[in-house]
């Protein structure tokens, strides 16, 4: 019976779509590779994913005593989280709206073999 260990990463100030550009790049892959990958990407959401992806690792290590080596990435995704809207003054003594965007990004880690 395989093993899923879970992670939740919840309210991150990083838009979900910007996010899916980046894990699209880790999903399916061996989580070791995959902390490689993450390590030398550009993108600001590498870092965040990147830390969840240790967080899970580590939870599979201490909780479940299964070993890095045989983890892979089974399912990531980045959903909508809250967004915080509000106005300031633009040119005219118009209103302009401000939308700050977050995510909520999952990963589910499943041991291989």
């Amino acid at each position: 019976m395989a093993t899923d260990v879970n992670a939740h990463l919840r309210n991150c100030g990083i838009s979900a779509q910007k996010v899916r550009l980046v894990i699209d790049t880790v999903r399916g892959k061996k989580a070791v590779e995959a902390l490689g990958l993450l390590q030398f990407m550009p993108q600001a959401a590498s870092r965040q994913v990147r830390k969840l992806l240790v967080s899970a690792i580590a939870n599979a290590e201490e909780n479940f005593g299964l070993s890095r080596d045989n983890l892979v990435v089974s399912e990531i995704t980045a959903d909508e989280g809250r967004t915080r809207r509000w106005r300031r003054f633009g040119a005219r003594g118009r209103f302009k709206p401000i939308a700050r965007r977050t995510s909520h990004i999952s990963i589910v880690l499943r041991e291989q073999g």
